[in-house]
């Protein structure tokens, strides 16, 4: 099915937004709609004719947002002139925004000064009313038409007109005037908070310098082909991944990593799409088309992320569709059953205090901040290197109470140098013994297998390979026109009855056997990272339980996680003997977070709560399995993601409790009639606003760092 994204310019509305996305979603011809109000961008898959559906969605949109500019991502007319004028244009509806907003609360205080009572001062409340509040009362008109009843701008008109029918004409004014101007400083807040999660996300480069036909020439980085020359400036950004072949420059990878320091990089080095080249010209080699590149890896998983919803912004959207009919009906309840029961003497009170409920019965302040604040914190997390698949995933790292890690790669560096040889007897010398290793290991991915060829160097090819078999967790057994070949750990040796000898070191052992018979051990040690042991000090005083497991022999495991201060640790273990564990740690009721190097992962990093994957920058197989991605290599990067996804957990709560707080405060005091319309307005839109920026603090959340 063709993915679809259409650009939404203009949207302004939170439950408007989700009207539109709930509306789009009965269409037969989408599938997966996902409108993403942080960005004005809804994504859908078209199920037939994908330009029918388009149409449809864009008459969904007009009927709720005439205002609103639908556009196909991407397509011609988005370009940067269409852009800026779309700026000039928001630009002067501001000031004319500002100047009728001002000119209706002129004219109110002028009524408020003559004096509410005198005749004189109705015609500047009325001027002052029908100015500031003409647009609500066409919308909600509008709305009426359609018979959404429950339409925010009809709620708002008929709280005023109710006002103005019992003669609280500055207070009908007042509710309207102070509406419109908490609606315009709040699609303020709502598009700053828009444009710093886009500017984060800024990591696409414009345009490629591309030589062709032996000149230099400026294109789209799309239209780049595998290994074309492209030159990058000082000031720009590297098009696609490629490989430096000319040149040198200090880089900066902040945007990809999080790592602010710049790193120097010369000819023969690999260099990432969307770093930034800081000091001179280098001419970079293409080893990737665009659409298969780091920075278009990043921007689709960070622009997918927003389907995955978390379970809180699942039940405000479940809330909001329950909570305004049911304030308007307790609205009306309040209004007729006291009338009913003690006479229509105080019925004007009592309508006062039921419009009270009208106003603030918009969870506007919800449906806007909560996806804001999760979004917010997906962006702040990007920023430092750190990518989440979803806000349920962000949420859910707010949870954990337990991280297991898999020790080579995430723990230790993963880069295993040969430290001693040990030959079984004088019948066989280092040289042979390196021989066969090499024909063994010649085939093997395993950073083990690969430590032990830089040291050997490439295998006889006099020899005639038969056979290979790789034996998950053990290691290899190849015949050979020499014999048959095991080269493995001492499980893989015991199954095959073949007497070793023994080795009293903690570290990682590799046994050569020739048609059945030992011939000797290589001892491969691995490096502890640097920042290893500052992260499971951090998570044991977070109260969060630390696990290690590896497939590695117990004593090289029981030395590592004794110096790292981690006493739950399980070693020479399979792929599937790891899945076991962390499913019964799930079982038992734990909230694990499984941090592996995407190397035989996927199995464990899709089972658990969240599963993360370390150094993942360049791998598509740990980037699909996993819900959480760390660009580099630090285990640190954990207590950020940890830290963040807190932050963003404490936010959101923040705004719910706030936002539900102050309107049920308001409708408490309104029942008994202690509060006013005055208030009930600053319940709507001033706690919406309020909420709006306590969701962008998230932005400039800056998470705790351990890493040395």
């Amino acid at each position: 099915m063709e993915k679809v994204t259409l650009n939404l310019t203009g949207l302004g509305c939170a439950n408007c937004a989700a009207k539109i996305e709930s509306r789009s979603k009965s269409l037969a011809g989408a599938d997966n709609v996902v409108l993403d109000f942080s960005r004005s961008r809804l994504t859908f898959e078209s199920k037939g004719d994908a330009d029918a559906t388009i149409q449809a969605i864009k008459q969904i949109v007009l009927d709720l947002e005439p205002d609103v500019v639908v556009s196909v991502a991407g397509a011609p007319a988005e370009t940067k002139a269409t852009s800026q004028n779309s700026g000039l244009s928001h630009w002067i509806h501001d000031k004319k925004e500002v100047a009728r907003l001002f000119s209706s609360l002129a004219l109110f205080l002028i009524g408020i000064i003559i004096g509410s009572d005198s005749t004189i001062a109705l015609p500047f409340f009325l001027v002052a009313y029908l100015l500031s509040g003409y647009k609500v009362l066409h919308k909600s008109f509008r709305n009426i038409r359609r018979g959404e009843i429950f339409d925010e701008n009809f709620l708002m008109s008929l709280a005023t007109f109710g006002a103005i029918a019992i003669g609280e004409y500055p207070e009908a004014v007042a509710v309207m005037i102070f509406y419109e101007i908490g609606e315009y400083f709040q699609d303020l807040a709502v598009n700053r908070s828009k444009r710093a999660i886009s500017s984060l996300m800024d990591i696409r480069p414009d345009q490629a310098t591309v030589l062709r036909n032996g000149f230099w020439m400026s294109v789209s980085p799309e239209s780049v082909s595998l290994g074309e020359t492209l030159m990058v400036k000082p000031g720009e950004r590297v098009p696609l991944d490629g490989i430096i072949i000319e040149g040198s420059s200090s880089i900066d990878t902040s945007a990809l990593t999080g790592e602010s320091v710049p790193r120097f990089i010369t000819k023969g080095d690999d260099v990432l799409s969307g770093s930034v080249i800081l000091s001179g010209v280098v001419q970079v080699k293409a080893t990737s088309i665009y659409s298969e590149s780091t920075v278009a890896r990043i921007l689709s998983l960070v622009e997918n992320a927003t389907a995955n919803k978390a379970p809180t912004e699942n039940f405000i959207t479940k809330f909001a569709r329950y909570y305004t009919p049911a304030v308007v009906l307790f609205a009306l309840g309040l209004v007729l059953v006291p009338s009913l029961l003690f006479g229509f003497d105080q019925f004007n009170t009592w309508l006062y205090r039921g419009l009270i409920f009208l106003v603030i019965s918009c969870p506007c302040a919800l449906v806007v901040s909560v996806p804001l604040g999760f979004f917010s914190g997906i962006g702040n997390a990007s920023k430092h290197g750190i990518l989440v698949k979803g806000s349920n995933y962000l949420e859910a790292l707010s949870q954990i109470d337990t991280v297991v890690f898999d020790k080579t790669g995430t723990l230790t560096k993963g880069k295993f140098k040969v430290h001693e040889i040990y030959v079984a007897n004088d019948s066989i010398d280092r040289g042979q013994l390196s021989k066969l290793a090499a024909i063994a290991e010649s085939h093997s991915n395993h950073p083990i297998a690969k430590s032990i060829l830089d040291y050997t160097g490439d295998y006889d090819r006099s020899v005639s390979l038969n056979k290979i078999e790789e034996v998950s967790g053990k290691g290899v057994i190849v015949e050979t026109s020499l014999g048959k070949i095991i080269a493995g750990n001492l499980s893989l040796m015991n199954e095959n009855h073949i007497d070793v000898m023994p080795i009293n070191s903690p570290h990682t052992q590799v046994h050569i056997a020739l048609d059945s018979k030992y011939q000797g051990t290589f001892e491969v040690r691995d490096e502890i990272k640097a920042d290893a042991f500052e992260t499971v000090a951090a998570l044991h005083s977070s109260q969060i339980e630390v696990h290690m497991l590896t497939g590695d022999r117990k004593e090289a495991a029981v030395s590592v996680s004794a110096e790292l201060g981690i006493d739950k640790v399980s070693s020479e273990l399979l792929p599937e003997n790891k899945y076991e564990i962390v499913d019964a740690l799930i079982r038992s009721g734990k909230n694990v977070g499984f941090v592996g190097d995407g190397i035989n992962d996927a199995p464990v990093l899709a089972l658990a709560s969240v599963g993360i994957s370390m150094g993942a920058i360049g791998s598509d197989a740990a980037i699909e399995a996993s819900d959480v991605v760390l660009m580099t290599d630090e285990p640190s990067k954990i207590i950020e993601a940890i830290a963040i996804s807190k932050k963003t957990k404490s936010v959101v709560t923040q705004n719910i409790v706030f936002a539900l707080g102050a309107k049920l405060l308001i409708m408490a005091l309104g029942t008994v009639g202690l509060s006013s319309m005055w208030m009930a307005i600053f319940a709507d839109v001033g706690v919406a606003l309020i909420a709006v920026l306590n969701s962008t603090r998230v932005l400039g959340f800056k998470p705790p760092s351990v890493a040395k």
